[in-house]
């Protein structure tokens, strides 16, 4: 599975970030991860308005890595 990383920091309060993470289908490569990123952690935000991203990325997830 290819899993898109990202922190989130509240609006409010900068200082207090939280590791999170969306899961792709097997058919997703990374490449299509990196491509459509932006667009999924924009449908994110627009469910949690109080919330920004600070920062992203696509990885493989291996056994054993859990889900935050």
């Amino acid at each position: 599975m290819i899993e898109l990383l990202f922190v989130t920091c509240l609006t409010a309060s900068p200082t207090q970030c939280q590791d999170r993470s969306l899961l792709f289908a097997n058919e997703v490569g990374l490449m299509t991860c990196m491509l459509h990123g932006q667009t999924q952690l924009a449908q994110w935000i627009e469910t949690h308005p109080r919330e920004t991203v600070q920062k992203w990325g696509c990885r493989l997830r291996g056994k054993g890595q859990v889900e935050t």
